[in-house]
């Protein structure tokens, strides 16, 4: 999941550093039968926050300073016990060929401050939470940690309250939009967590296994500071309506209200968990896409747009996974959903008129502006959606989607490149007025007047533009020529 390389940043970004350059000194470790007092002596003498336990150059585990204070000073084990006791045994790690973009995802979504860094099986190093905070998106890390230290609905919403203020940071330092989406459904994912992990605490453990899923923005890890919440819950087939079905509903209910207080608003069209329609035991979900494929009509494919774009947030992920795989192996064969399909990501036609000039929007309360969402981005990730379903890739990112849509013959190189850059622009020009929006204290939108860019940046939204009404015209082409 490293950011692409066709979208380059406007300013030095810690998403696109590798690893490697941020590792500055050799790993502090200890062997296995270090007692917890050689631990803190070594982690005092060499002012380090955490030490790695090492054995025959094997990473066995990781101790940190907050292992210290809360698994033995505030409970009094003996000190000459052994450092195994109270470590960390098998920590998440990183490679250290991979991108600190990756590791920042990795560290926000675990909760977690320290990381190894290996090369192979060979420990190279250590990354902490520190090393990323002179850079903006570091402090991503510690809101997720924050998050999951709440208890209560208002502790989430004064966490999450800082969101804004991520985006803000993020639009400043130039980061790609890929890396923004994914950095601030991060944060999303985390709220979400938590407060499954609340309403269980409340309402005792799930009687059966589920899988919460997020769709929509959330599922691709696109979201912006501005979003409602889609979602659902895929059950186990063990699921009895009679028997579970009223833990489930309090359990959704309890989620999605909480999502809604911390600014996730409800859905408007009520895709949520807490709606019975979609909450469900697998076998019924395989039900309806069967359904939707089959019988394709206007309101199957809206939910097909929606459902289709599905990612396991919290719980037993392999019930989304092997459903989604069935899905897939199902679209590919019926040439008539797919035309449907196709039809309904021309419907979204770029604001482009009479010699690629802009059109804006004529009444309303957004006039004179251009919608860069509905007009810009959602045909492109209608075109990305078309092609998953057609090659049968399990890829939920729109820039992920297209990437394979090139290596799986579906696009042409060109077309998917094009399509990647139009995608980075336009999002990151959303992202952009809506920070600006949020700095003057107003509420983002995606509604952008062309007098806020240059003159350079409009002749880009035209380019941008263009590429995708081209793009929709060579995907309904190739369709009709039945080259899927």
């Amino acid at each position: 999941m490293t950011p692409p390389s066709d979208a380059t940043d406007t300013a030095p970004d810690i998403l696109a550093t590798p690893l490697r350059a941020l590792i500055q000194r050799a790993p502090v470790a200890l062997p296995a039968t270090a007692s917890i007092r050689d631990a803190a002596q070594l982690m005092s003498e060499q002012r380090v926050s955490s030490v790695l336990i090492v054995e025959q150059g094997v990473l066995f585990g990781l101790v940190t300073d907050r292992d210290l204070r809360n698994r033995v000073v505030a409970t009094g084990i003996d000190t000459q016990r052994p450092v195994m006791d109270v470590a960390t045994l098998a920590p998440v790690c990183a490679d250290v060929e991979g991108m600190a973009f990756d590791a920042l995802l990795v560290m926000a979504r675990h909760n977690v401050h320290h990381m190894p860094v290996l090369d192979g099986q060979r420990v190279v190093g250590m990354l902490t939470a520190n090393d990323l905070t002179e850079h903006n998106s570091g402090s991503a890390v510690y809101m997720a940690g924050e998050i999951h230290k709440q208890t209560t609905i208002e502790g989430l919403q004064k966490a999450v309250a800082k969101v804004p203020q991520l985006q803000q940071s993020l639009a400043a330092a130039g980061a790609s939009a890929y890396g923004t989406g994914h950095i601030i459904t991060t944060i999303t994912d985390a709220v979400t967590t938590r407060l499954l992990h609340l309403a269980e605490s409340q309402l005792g453990p799930p009687p059966v296994d589920y899988a919460w899923v997020a769709a929509g923005s959330q599922a691709r890890s696109e979201q912006t500071a501005k979003t409602d919440q889609d979602n659902a819950l895929v059950l186990d087939d063990s699921y009895d309506e009679a028997r579970h079905g009223e833990y489930f509903k309090a359990f959704s209910r309890q989620v999605c209200d909480g999502l809604h207080a911390c600014g996730y608003v409800h859905c408007p069209g009520d895709m949520m968990a807490m709606n019975d329609a979609w909450r469900l035991p697998r076998r019924r979900w395989a039900d309806l896409f069967a359904r939707w494929i089959d019988e394709p009509d206007p309101k199957s494919l809206m939910l097909t747009c929606v459902f289709f774009d599905m990612r396991a947030v919290h719980g037993r992920s392999e019930l989304l996974g092997t459903l989604r795989r069935d899905v897939l192996e199902r679209t590919r064969k019926q040439s008539i959903f797919l035309a449907y399909m196709v039809g309904n990501a021309l419907s979204h036609q770029p604001p482009l008129g009479m010699f690629n000039q802009l059109t804006l929007l004529r009444s309303g309360e957004h006039k004179g502006t251009v919608d860069l969402k509905h007009n810009g981005i959602v045909p492109i990730v209608d075109l990305a959606r078309v092609c998953a379903l057609g090659g049968g890739d399990e890829s939920v990112n729109t820039h992920d989607r297209l990437l394979h849509a090139a290596s799986g013959g579906i696009l042409s190189e060109n077309s998917s490149r094009d399509l990647r850059d139009a995608l980075e622009f336009l999002a990151a020009t959303r992202i952009r007025h809506q920070a600006r929006q949020m700095a003057q204290g107003q509420p983002p939108d995606n509604f952008l007047s062309p007098t806020e860019v240059s003159n350079f940046e409009r002749s880009q939204l035209k380019d941008a533009f263009r590429v995708v009404k081209t793009l929709q015209e060579v995907l309904g082409q190739r369709f009709q020529a039945g080259r899927f």
